[in-house]
């Protein structure tokens, strides 16, 4: 934002950096382009100042003088100034608008890049960085007053500001230098107030972002598909209108106050002044006009100096442009230097080759909280995980289970403490080489609107074109049957809104995402994750899958993460999570003997789904009826 002089050079300097990213050839046209919109009005009204200063002459001499073939010549003149003007102006918006959207796209394509670039996560789930990508997306996703339209609308200034100075130097050639002064410093004092009441404007819009999202959010809950139900079932309409109304006037009223005090006052203060000076002029033209000014004079004085004060109201195609547009690039330098400020600290030993992993995977006293936080998710948690059995990590919500998949994946990095592969900290592999050998399907795992077959074969995407792989994994979980009779099968993509499109329901996504954490076995990956992946799977099916998961992964360090205690039992080994540490570890039948803390929540979940007379008291007994 510029409301100051300090402030509007800085968002000049900036816009004129960005301007390189529309092309130098596209930029060189823009700038021909609308220096030609400056000169060419003061073309027409010299043209026609001189025009009707010939009409006595010609009038005189009649058809076929040299006065009224001059008059003739002068009238093509004006007219081509004119038409040329039309032809113009419209070639000059779509060549702004061509430089506008390389800018945007580019600036685009930073903000993707930005996102994109971290090593792991948690720069993302920063709550500031989050309100600043949110900010920067929807300016440039709809357009509204964009870098590249601040860009053009710098370059659209210099039609302005070049017709104002012809305008100036005809008025000072042919009457008053110091009528030329006036009527600039006039022009441009009307022009601070509006250009600055747009800038303070604009700020003050700005701080009320989070009031204007809440509005956009309460809008959004009325319109959308996904809360009608809700807000029709538990008769929430006039909550809702309420809440609505009430927001959007603490959003509203402040704004009408900035208005009034930033817009309406600001212009009358600077405008009194510059209709004194304007009508100044006038009156010393009409003075001095019929003793010192011929009619072509006189009609030249008085037309420039019309033309100049019009030059002081609003421009619609720069003022707004070039007051917010490039607050929209201020919020995605902002986003990535935030970025770079919270980025995880770089490797601690140089890279190296993953090898095969042969022993464990140690959390060696890993403590982990989460930034802003003071409470430790995880406190030294020693756990180690033995390479290729399977691995049941339960517990509680909040003991930390999803905490720890992220910290195995480097989507985070423990605040103290090292993950270490086969005695090795990971953190010495390359990130991405280290997370390919991982498959993981997390809790919110990503329902992609793509093909089914993509779908699956994201888990593996660089053998996306191993149909017959995909086919195995779908019926690995069950899915081949219900997937086929999709309008195209695999290829059919899964969002309704797109060309012979189809939905699936919860379950069926789980099963399509336990598939993809398959097909990422088949292709290699020494590890597997699956974080809470059947929450829509009743118990009996949950159990089901993971017998069948645990043949298919055989061989495979398969970890699995769950709540649910009894769906867990055939692992090799199950570690009980409490307080970010392990409180308990073993197999099934090791922790049910030790009847602590994993066979009292066992049973205790056993008697919510088969009833307490229902429930068995022995460890057979369960496993024959939880399947």
């Amino acid at each position: 934002m510029a409301s100051n002089p300090a402030n509007l050079l800085r968002a000049r300097w900036q816009t004129v950096r960005l301007l390189r990213r529309g092309g130098t050839g596209l930029v060189t046209a823009l700038v021909l382009t609308n220096l030609l919109l400056g000169v060419l009005p003061v073309l027409f009204i010299v043209a026609t100042s001189v025009l009707l200063g010939q009409v006595p002459a010609a009038v005189t001499g009649g058809l076929g003088s040299p006065a009224w073939d001059s008059l003739v010549t002068v009238f093509v003149g004006a007219a081509l100034a004119f038409v040329a003007q039309q032809v113009i102006t419209p070639l000059r918006t779509s060549l702004g608008d061509l430089v506008s959207r390389r800018v945007d796209q580019q600036v685009h394509d930073e903000l993707m890049a930005a996102s994109l670039s971290p090593v792991g996560i948690a720069p993302l789930e920063d709550e500031e960085n989050q309100d600043r990508l949110r900010v920067a997306a929807l300016k440039l996703q709809f357009a509204v007053q964009t870098p590249g339209d601040a860009c053009a609308g710098l370059l659209a200034l210099l039609a302005r500001y070049t017709q104002l100075l012809a305008y100036a130097v005809v008025i000072g050639v042919a009457f008053s230098w110091l009528a030329a002064a006036g009527l600039i410093l006039s022009v441009l004092l009307v022009r601070h107030s509006t250009r600055g009441g747009l800038s303070r404007y604009a700020e003050a819009r700005q701080r009320l972002s989070r009031a204007e999202r809440r509005v956009h959010y309460l809008r959004a809950l009325a319109v959308e598909p996904p809360a009608g139900k809700e807000i029709r079932v538990f008769g929430l309409v006039d909550w809702l209108t309420s809440t609505y109304r009430r927001v959007y006037l603490m959003w509203l009223r402040p704004m009408w106050a900035y208005r009034r005090r930033i817009l309406l006052w600001r212009y009358l203060i600077f405008a009194g002044p510059s209709l004194v000076v304007g009508v100044a002029v006038f009156v010393a033209v009409g003075v001095a006009g019929p003793a010192t000014l011929t009619l072509t004079q006189f009609a030249l004085v008085v037309q420039a100096t019309l033309g100049a004060i019009a030059l002081g109201g609003y421009y619609a195609e720069a003022d707004v442009q070039t007051a917010v547009g490039i607050s929209a690039y201020d919020d995605v330098r902002r986003f990535v230097g935030r970025l770079t400020a919270t980025a995880p600290a770089t490797a601690p030993a140089p890279p190296r080759p993953l090898p095969p992993l042969r022993g464990e995977l140690h959390f060696d006293r890993v403590s982990f909280r989460y930034p802003g936080q003071d409470r430790a998710v995880l406190d030294e948690l020693d756990l180690r995980i033995p390479v290729g059995k399977c691995t049941a990590i339960v517990g509680v919500n909040g003991a930390g289970k999803t905490t720890l998949v992220k910290l195995l994946a480097r989507l985070y990095e423990p605040t103290e403490g090292v993950i270490r592969a086969d005695g090795v900290d990971i953190r010495s592999y390359p990130v991405a080489q280290w997370r390919a050998a991982i498959g993981i399907i997390f809790q919110d795992f990503l329902r992609y609107e793509t093909s089914v077959a993509d779908n699956v074969a994201f888990g593996a995407v660089g053998h996306r074109d191993d149909r017959a792989g995909v086919r195995r994994a779908v019926a690995s979980v069950g899915l081949t049957d219900s997937l086929d009779r999709l309008p195209a099968g695999l290829d059919t993509p899964l969002a309704r809104h797109l060309a012979d499109g189809a939905e699936l329901s919860g379950g069926q996504w789980q099963r399509v995402a336990l598939a993809r954490a398959i097909f990422a076995v088949q292709h290699g990956a020494p590890i597997v994750v699956l974080d809470e992946p059947t929450a829509n799977l009743d118990v009996r099916a949950e159990a089901r899958f993971f017998d069948q998961f645990t043949e298919l992964t055989r061989g495979v360090t398969s970890l699995l993460i769950s709540h649910r205690f009894s769906t867990v039992r055939h692992a090799d080994v199950i570690v009980v999570l409490e307080h970010g540490r392990v409180a308990e570890q073993g197999s099934h039948e090791e922790l049910m003997a030790l009847d602590g803390r994993y066979a009292r929540l066992f049973r205790m979940q056993a008697d919510r789904v088969l009833g307490p007379e229902e429930s068995p008291s022995d460890d057979a007994g369960t496993r024959e009826v939880l399947r």
